[in-house]
């Protein structure tokens, strides 16, 4: 695999390649079969205009409700400005530069199968503007994620005709002024160009993958973090016997309690005889628990890749068969709804995380309340529980379904949208909690473990545990724990192989 180009065409992104361009700064490229597609469909959609006087939504008509609007063939570039100019209307926070990036790929990918009828000039400056990270600003507020993500598709693609805003090395400046900077001329859309550029699914689909990539660490912190706090509560293994899994033999089910056993295995303390017959739920159930996310994400996953190898825009172009379509495929549906099942999967995965770290503070099972020397004096490891569970509320509230609502747009044209663009930014954020709610029980299931020795847990759990030291000790006296809380996050922000 080349780290250093990635080249899109009509073979399948995969997973393997989005995580080798994520972890690698890549410059992309097109094939030239790919070229060719585009070449020959905006050879047939020119030569369609010139030879026929039929209406094409968004190519010589208005648009949304104005469709039956016919404009003059010598309107035809300055319809495709006037889309993406009055379109751009975003609010609300910057799009972080790693989902823009990922955008201008995705509507790369999108328009390399050669049924948008863009030209070749403009895919080459989209690529010119990602391999030299000329990043456009683009807002998380403003799209339906029905008729395309409209309004960050169009301040993604502004730069093209010197509107908007970049960011170069760091700093925001006009696009017109990159552009003579750069000495990039500004290009003049032609017919259905500015309308291949709006329509698609790209800003639900970089934040989905982004989501994806952080849910596939932290899936895998999250069995391991929980078998830490089980060895620290002196759990009973036999939760994880594979005899009561194949019993109900769903595959994630089946495959985290796989894990437990294997991260558990050799631990002096899951040894040692217990005097409970079983533990609560937040401890007995983790595969369960855990397991149904892991199918949750595999559904997403899958759905999400589906997307990012399939044409969005609207409408399509099929030179082979003489069609020009229109039709609904930028509608975010598929996407908001994945996208929500994924927030609430990552919400449980929070929520039975905070519940595990409120035990291990409760005195239970030998452990000091908590997990303090001279409880009263100190407070020990008290508040960062309350942290915890304040996360954990927010996930609650944040996993409301946004794919359940809609919202009337174009003068009722477009009468039913997805909102998935809001499914996209509050499921990243939702992940983001879940991080900080497992580095709280990381730090919380550390220090408990502490107060199990001279016994130790599994080579695998005690590994961890010396990796984690180096950068949070132990809590013997109270201190402030913000700082604590933030080295665990940032500890768990890598991928768990590295420690082991």
């Amino acid at each position: 695999m080349n780290n250093k180009i990635l080249e899109l065409g009509n073979n399948e992104l995969t997973k393997d390649q989005i995580l080798n361009y994520l972890h690698h700064d890549q410059s992309i490229t097109i094939s030239t079969t790919a070229a060719e597609a585009i070449l020959k469909c905006r050879k047939f959609l020119n030569d369609k205009i010139n030879g026929s006087d039929d209406l094409f939504y968004g190519i010589n008509t208005g648009f949304g409700f104005l469709q039956n609007v016919r404009i003059n063939k010598d309107q035809l570039e300055t319809l495709q400005k006037n889309l993406l100019q009055s379109h751009a209307c975003g609010l609300g926070e910057e799009v972080p530069a790693q989902v823009v990036k990922l955008m201008l790929l995705l509507k790369i990918k999108s328009l390399s199968y050669g049924y948008s009828g863009i030209s070749m000039e403009v895919v080459q400056r989209l690529m010119d503007m990602h391999n030299n990270n000329v990043l456009p600003v683009i807002y998380t507020q403003g799209s339906l994620g029905a008729s395309g993500d409209l309004s960050p598709l169009s301040h993604l693609c502004l730069p093209l005709i010197g509107e908007g805003e970049v960011v170069i090395n760091g700093q925001k400046i006009a696009a017109k002024d990159a552009l003579k900077k750069l000495n990039w001329p500004t290009l003049n859309l032609q017919s259905k160009e500015g309308l291949a550029l709006i329509n698609g699914t790209q800003f639900m689909s970089a934040y989905g993958l982004h989501s994806i990539v952080a849910c596939e660490r932290l899936l895998n912190w999250a069995a391991l973090i929980s078998s830490i706090s089980f060895d620290a509560f002196d759990g009973n293994i036999d939760c994880f016997n594979e005899h009561i899994h194949a019993l109900r033999p769903h595959r994630g089910q089946v495959n985290v309690a796989l894990q437990m056993r294997s991260f558990l295995k050799k631990s002096e303390i899951s040894s040692k005889k217990k005097t409970q017959v079983q533990d609560p739920y937040s401890f007995r159930c983790i595969p369960q628990v855990l397991g149904a996310v892991s199918d949750t994400f595999e559904f997403v996953s899958n759905t999400f890749f589906t997307e990012v190898n399939s044409v969005t825009d609207n409408p399509n172009i099929f030179p082979n068969d003489d069609l020009i379509l229109s039709g609904g495929n930028f509608h975010g549906q598929p996407l908001a709804m994945a996208l929500d099942f994924l927030a609430i999967a990552m919400s449980e995965v929070g929520s039975i995380s905070e519940r595990r770290t409120f035990q291990l503070l409760s005195g239970q099972r030998g452990l000091p309340l908590f997990l303090i020397n001279n409880p009263g004096l100190n407070s020990g490891l008290m508040i960062p529980q309350y942290t915890a569970a304040s996360l954990a509320s927010e996930n609650k509230q944040l996993s409301t379904p946004a794919s359940v609502d809609t919202i009337s747009s174009s003068n009722n044209q477009e009468d039913h949208v997805s909102m998935g663009a809001n499914a996209a930014t509050k499921c990243l954020r939702v992940i983001k909690n879940v991080e900080n709610i497992l580095a709280i029980e990381l730090l919380t299931a550390a220090q408990a473990i502490e107060y199990k020795r001279p016994l130790k847990s599994s080579p695998t759990i005690e590994k961890i545990i010396e990796s984690f030291r180096k950068e949070v000790t132990f809590n013997q006296t109270d201190r402030v724990l913000h700082n604590d809380m933030v080295k665990a996050a940032k500890f768990i922000n890598q991928p768990l192989e590295k420690y082991l």
